[in-house]
């Protein structure tokens, strides 16, 4: 149940909790050794905001931990429950001779051969030559030993064979890069533009678990992922006032202030750290003076005559984010990871599977249950799978209309 207690915290309360100590709401750890009854986790759990206006223990979490209400989960299990607070009980901090903490990210070393391989081959091409070379003045020195007299050999930068072979190679190394560039036209993987505020994935969905429904929930439910408002920000930087993590340093070598980009989160949001509370509306324009909205700068960016829907792929396809946005959980600052490009939503049409429904055991999307066709093909063992494609996936009308 601890294992479990794991993957629950870090799905329903690492937004606003740390198992060993108070972030937005109170640490978990030894939590239930304060409630006034057994059972009055659960009831809270379920109902925060009819709590604080009929309990006294509530009130009193309110007013240390508000003005923001809890949010209520009454699809846990009290099970599930119990499971979280002996997950935030049993904690250990990495470095103190437990685990890791939940989800921490780990990074993998990689790299592109590809300039490696392009000099051992520009290497063994000169070697090639040079022996070709070597091979034409030892056939002359024989021939002289044995009487046959040879005229004096071509030089190279006259020699016809070389020469036509110079041009195919410099015919195909131009078409090979005009095509690429061609193609790479309009295309932006790698942009990484300079942001108002230096917000870091890889301390908040990475170090930190924040999931990234949380910030961009229109993932799942709508065609945008949406930008998360300066107030979804500030409903856990109402606490946090300062950066006290491992060092953010920036492709360049520079080290970020973190408490300084916290700062100008609160100048955007027209909060008063000092005072606890927003800036007095005096202009009656319904907003604290000073709040103004943060001007992100957009990165992924699609043609207007593609169409795309997040909620299709991330709540029917069940995509994961790294699929298209890459490790975001490892980027100091996000980039464009892939190419979005027709050919690759294409391969990948190919290549994913559908979560096909299954008749017998009744799982899977019901809405695939009217393809007969693939059920019986399935069912007699002439295909395993069902791809994006096989139902239409790579079909012009589907992303263009």
């Amino acid at each position: 149940m601890a294992q479990d207690g794991a993957a629950l915290f870090k799905a329903n309360c690492a937004n606003c909790h740390k198992p060993d100590k108070d972030y937005t709401g109170p640490a978990l750890k030894g939590v239930r050794a304060g409630e006034p009854s057994p059972d009055w986790v659960y009831k809270w759990i379920e109902n925060p905001a009819g709590m604080i206006s009929t309990d006294p223990h509530a009130k009193t979490l309110f007013a240390k931990f508000g003005p923001t209400v809890m949010t209520a989960f009454p699809q846990l299990k009290k099970e599930e429950i119990d499971a979280i607070l002996k997950y935030a009980d049993d904690y250990v901090p990495e470095g103190a001779g437990g685990a890791k903490a939940p989800g921490a990210a780990t990074e993998e070393a990689g790299g592109d051969n590809s300039l490696l391989f392009g000099i051992l081959t520009l290497v063994l091409a000169v070697i090639a030559f040079v022996l070709l070379q070597v091979n034409s003045n030892l056939r002359k020195l024989t021939d002289e030993k044995d009487g046959i007299l040879r005229g004096e050999p071509v030089p190279f930068y006259r020699n016809k064979t070389y020469l036509m072979l110079a041009v195919l190679v410099l015919f195909t190394l131009a078409g090979y890069f005009l095509v690429n560039s061609a193609i790479g036209l309009g295309r932006q993987k790698g942009y990484q533009p300079e942001q108002p505020i230096y917000y870091s994935h890889k301390v908040h969905a990475g170090v930190n678990q924040i999931s990234c429904l949380y910030c961009h929930g229109g993932a799942q439910d709508s065609k945008q992922a949406s930008i998360p408002s300066v107030n979804q920000c500030m409903n856990c930087h109402m606490a946090i006032k300062e950066y006290t993590g491992e060092p953010i340093i920036k492709e360049d070598g520079k080290e970020v202030n973190g408490t300084a980009e916290i700062q100008k989160l609160y100048s955007y949001a027209g909060w008063n750290p000092d005072k606890k509370q927003y800036n007095p509306d005096n202009n009656h324009d319904g907003i604290p003076d000073g709040a103004r909205p943060i001007e992100w700068v957009k990165i992924h960016n699609l043609p207007d005559h593609v169409y795309f829907n997040h909620s299709q792929h991330v709540k029917v396809g069940k995509q994961q984010c790294q699929t298209c946005h890459g490790n975001i959980q490892e980027m100091p600052e996000v980039h464009q990871f892939a190419e979005l490009s027709m050919g690759w939503c294409i391969n990948c049409h190919r290549e994913t599977k559908v979560d096909f429904y299954n008749k017998e055991t009744g799982e899977g999307n019901k809405f695939y249950s009217i393809y007969e066709k693939f059920h019986n093909d399935l069912k007699n063992h002439k295909m395993d799978s069902v791809t994006v494609e096989s139902i239409g996936g790579t079909e012009c009308q589907k992303c263009h209309y």
